[in-house]
């Protein structure tokens, strides 16, 4: 099964219940920054399409509010973001690959650690 997609509020969201663990929506509300913080409703509804997508689930009721947990790993979410980007590219690694190095954004040390991860898939493949 594919992983939904996430907007960007949504990943914000996932963000906080990865940190946090199981939070409430005013919980969640409160983690934004104040200066970006968006209404409680928009909060409110926002997670309830998520536990409609089955990203997130309510987890218990405290009181006269439910605590919420993520139900999708950040991995797999990153997974589905970046596989949603390369399909972009046409599946393409190389263009974003290029746009990292031009950038500055890849460092030798993720070239060493994307070194050693091919050298494990390439180990595990022989057979």
């Amino acid at each position: 099964m594919t992983e939904p997609r996430l907007s960007k509020l949504e990943f914000t969201i996932m963000n906080i219940l990865w940190e946090r663990g199981e939070c409430s929506i005013r919980d969640i509300q409160e983690a934004f920054p104040s200066r970006k913080q968006p209404a409680y409703t928009t909060v409110q509804t926002t997670v309830y399409r998520m536990e409609a997508k089955n990203v997130v689930k309510r987890m218990r009721k405290v009181g006269n509010f439910h605590m919420f947990a993520a139900t999708v790993s950040r991995a797999s979410a990153q997974r589905r973001v970046i596989d949603d980007l390369l399909a972009l590219f046409g599946g393409r690694t190389q263009p974003v690959m290029a746009h990292l190095i031009e950038s500055g954004k890849l460092t030798l040390d993720d070239v060493r650690e994307a070194e050693r991860a091919l050298k494990e898939m390439e180990k595990r493949e022989k057979p």
